[in-house]
């Protein structure tokens, strides 16, 4: 498939998870013309009218996932271990996105990546397939509120790692179908440089930033700024539960991270 045909194609899309993140890809890549379907883990019954407010359907899990072009995972890690058996059994061509982030106050320990694993390597090991790593470097917040069309000046970078070309130019094409400018940080092995504490996680960088910010990533110090930005948040927020708003959020990101 060309390029063109690619950023032309209306696309089949099953989304599995509604939380913060899940929501906005919903209604945003529904408004944007695209064919979505969308699961939780409680039962279609229990997705709300504002997620489907946008042409959206909610379905199980199972259903989520059978007859698309793509399948982007909104789940926390221990989410896409519960559901790796229904994703190795699509077919290859499917383009899998996943969104997820490791935080192991939420997450518990995970072994291989406390050892130094890629998080996206270990998810692409549970899933048995290759991925694409997406709209995880980006806050809720700003996934929600702060798309913007293409040209616009300042709009926000979302890295995009992929290791086959095909998954990488559908990715892409759906960033920018959120309202936001795609940019291709390369291979998955290299998509530790958008994990939590990176300069370039949810520090709502514009194109010309983001090169720079993710060159600048130093592997060894993502934990420690990882979990001394979720002690500010949580601070802040009290619950440990609650997202802080946009701004909020961006500025204690940029002032540990960048």
């Amino acid at each position: 498939m060309t390029t063109d045909a690619v950023r032309e194609q209306v696309m089949k899309i099953g989304i599995i998870g509604a939380g913060h993140i899940g929501k906005s890809l919903v209604t945003k890549l529904s408004a944007a013309g695209h064919d979505v379907k969308v699961a939780n883990s409680r039962g279609p019954e229990t997705i709300g009218p504002d997620i489907l407010s946008t042409g959206a359907r909610a379905v199980t899990a199972h259903d989520a996932v059978a007859d698309v072009d793509v399948v982007i995972l909104s789940i926390p890690p221990t989410g896409i271990q519960r559901i790796a058996g229904l994703i190795k059994a699509i077919p290859n061509k499917t383009v899998v996105i996943d969104t997820s982030n490791y935080y192991p106050m939420r997450d518990g320990t995970i072994d291989a990546i406390e050892a130094g694993q890629v998080e996206s390597l270990w998810v692409t090991e549970q899933l048995g397939r290759p991925i694409v790593k997406a709209w995880n470097a980006i806050g809720s917040g700003s996934l929600a509120e702060k798309g913007a069309p293409s040209g616009t000046p300042g709009r926000i970078a979302i890295p995009v790692a992929a290791d086959r070309e095909e998954d990488r130019r559908v990715g892409m094409r759906l960033v920018e179908d959120t309202g936001f400018d795609a940019f291709d940080a390369g291979s998955l092995t290299e998509s530790w440089r958008q994990q939590p504490g990176a300069p370039g996680y949810c520090t709502d960088l514009t194109l010309e930033e983001m090169p720079g910010a993710l060159a600048a990533a130093e592997r060894a110090r993502l934990p420690k700024r990882r979990d001394l930005v979720v002690a500010v948040v949580q601070e802040r927020v009290g619950d440990g539960k609650t997202n802080p708003d946009a701004e909020f959020g961006v500025r204690v990101a940029r002032a540990i991270c960048l």
